[in-house]
């Protein structure tokens, strides 16, 4: 079984934090001028570029080792159904090789990306949610 360069704990973190970023949609009321009350809290639900998860989601990754950030979007790819396990090696290969955005950009922008994080983690014979932080 290949190793990973990253933790579990920390991979569930950004699985916890790209669900929470993932229920944004984009703006639908841009000129609201009521409070969120008013409005049933509706734009809370709204990205409007100056997400505190995302901008949490960014430090977070920008954070990380060069090594670290390359599983974790190789990780996505695992889950995405890119490749097998079995081709660990090649996926990071290919990853660190091809790599042209910034990580936390690479992750913001894939749809489902909470869910291909877990399910590469699943890959690795490890549940996300045991590995979450309480």
């Amino acid at each position: 079984m290949p190793e990973l360069n990253i933790s579990p704990e920390k991979v569930a973190f950004l699985i916890e934090k790209t669900r929470e970023f993932d229920v944004k949609e984009g703006v639908t009321d841009p000129a609201s001028g009521s409070n969120a009350t008013d409005d049933n809290m509706v734009d809370v639900l709204e990205d409007d570029g100056h997400d505190p998860v995302a901008q949490e989601i960014t430090g977070f990754v920008g954070s990380l080792t060069e090594d670290e950030q390359v599983d974790l979007i190789a990780l996505m790819r695992l889950g995405r159904g890119d490749a097998e396990i079995e081709e660990w090696d090649r996926l990071r290969r290919e990853t660190r090789d091809t790599r042209e955005a910034p990580t936390a950009r690479v992750l913001l922008d894939e749809p489902l990306v909470s869910d291909y994080l877990a399910e590469g983690l699943s890959a690795f014979g490890i549940d996300w949610a045991e590995a979450a932080p309480e």
